[in-house]
């Protein structure tokens, strides 16, 4: 999920601990409580500032090892001592359950987007995804912030936070309902389709897809239950070629590959370079594909520059490639 949305989660846990009954009767505990859910529900994503070194490492580990099962763990253990260097003669068990509680429903929720973590590992490095909440949620942030409203109106806490958390249950069961709708409904189009990729929007009824058969890529979005085709592609394995050999040792490109789980290539020539581009389909968006991996290779097959990440304008591209060549 997205930041917003974690913190306003942390606040709720916060009010949601008053159910303990060592929170609910001292008020050092509940303060020191909301803040450990509040740190909690943001640690596992303390890794965004791999950012600072570049995309590839960022792609590579963003929601990894932060969201693991040790981190899990590790995270509570933290939050907790740091706490207690601050406030002397805190309950530490109790902080230490109420911290685990928001580090663990932070990589939970996170696995019910496109993107996903690696919430498995040490003992698998696969990329558990579910595809059906959106990165930010509108229904989700606002009946947080209402609950949230309420309390400070002075509805009693615990009874308002189980009742927002029965209500978000549903709100799940209903987006897995709507997702599997929309899966069944593109085989009964493609039958002979390989795989559907689903990734969903902020709007309840429009879902991103991505149709692959043994022969062709179709992408698509499924809007009420109608699906529209914008393009297709044939679908082509990433042939054993010398300029594709050496492209994918390029940390960028193998960053994009561990990452993306449907896409397009495309080899250009250039007088003084080729261009090798990955194409990630899943976000298509205004009739542009965002998410992209770039490698410049020139005519001994020697990686010249390299970019992935997110541009929504070719010219951007291609300052950025022009930035990494002069450096």
């Amino acid at each position: 999920m997205d930041t917003g949305t974690h913190v306003v989660m942390g606040f709720a846990l916060g009010g949601l601990a008053m159910v303990d009954p060592v929170v609910a009767s001292d008020p050092v505990m509940q303060k020191t409580v909301l803040i450990a859910t509040i740190i909690g529900s943001q640690a596992p994503d303390f890794d965004t500032v791999l950012k600072l070194r570049n995309n590839a490492v960022y792609l590579r580990n963003h929601r990894g090892i932060t969201h693991s099962i040790p981190a899990v763990l590790l995270w509570p253990l933290l939050i907790t001592a740091t706490l207690a260097l601050f406030v002397p003669g805190i309950a530490w068990a109790t902080v230490l359950l109420w911290s685990f509680i928001a580090v663990f429903l932070h990589v939970f929720v996170d696995i019910f987007n496109a993107y996903g973590t690696q919430a498995l590992r040490p003992f698998s490095k696969r990329w558990v995804a579910l595809g059906v909440i959106n990165t930010f949620d509108p229904y989700i942030f606002f009946t947080h912030l209402g609950a949230l409203m309420m309390w400070l109106l002075g509805s009693p806490p615990v009874a308002t936070f189980f009742g927002l958390y029965g209500i978000l249950i549903l709100y799940y069961i209903w987006r897995f309902y709507e997702k599997n709708k929309v899966i069944q409904h593109a085989k009964r189009l493609h039958p002979t389709a390989t795989h559907i990729f689903v990734s969903p929007s902020m709007r309840w009824y429009q879902w991103h897809l991505v149709i692959r058969t043994k022969e062709t890529l179709y992408v698509a979005e499924s809007t009420h239950n109608e699906i529209n085709y914008f393009e297709q592609y044939p679908f082509e394995p990433i042939p054993d070629m010398p300029i594709m050999n050496a492209a994918r040792k390029d940390d960028n490109l193998h960053a994009f590959l561990s990452f993306s789980p449907t896409y397009r290539w495309e080899v250009e020539k250039n007088d003084d370079y080729t261009e090798v581009r990955f194409i990630d389909l899943r976000y298509r968006s205004k009739g542009h594909y965002p998410f992209v991996a770039i490698v410049q290779l020139n005519e001994q097959l020697q990686i010249i520059s390299s970019y992935t990440g997110w541009v929504y304008n070719e010219n951007t591209l291609r300052k950025k490639l022009n930035v990494l060549t002069e450096n």
